[in-house]
C-alpha cells in the first residue's frame, strides 16, 4: 500500500506506547485476579484500563500523539 493518502502512522507514538502497556498490564492482571477469584482486584484492574486509555488519549492532547509537536517521526 502507498503512504500517499492520509497515512495516520498506525500509533507508534509515545501516546499509544504508553496507553497500550498499561491496558496490557491491565488486562493481564484483571485476568489473574479472576482466576484467583479476587473480584476488587478485577474491578481495580478494570480502574487501571481507564486509567491507560486516559493517560494516551491525554499525552495524545499535550503532543505527544503521532500528529503531536513533541511527536518525531522515525523511519521503518
Amino acid at each position: 500500500m502507498s503512504n500517499e493518502i492520509g497515512d495516520p502512522g498506525h500509533g507508534h507514538s509515545p501516546a499509544a506506547w504508553t496507553a497500550v502497556t498499561i491496558m496490557l498490564v491491565a488486562v493481564a492482571l484483571g485476568t489473574l485476579f479472576y482466576w484467583f477469584d479476587m473480584p476488587v482486584l478485577v474491578w481495580a484492574s478494570a480502574g487501571l484500563l481507564v486509567v491507560g486509555l486516559l493517560t494516551g488519549w491525554i499525552m495524545a492532547k499535550a503532543g505527544y500523539g503521532v500528529n503531536g509537536t513533541k511527536y518525531i517521526a522515525k523511519e521503518h
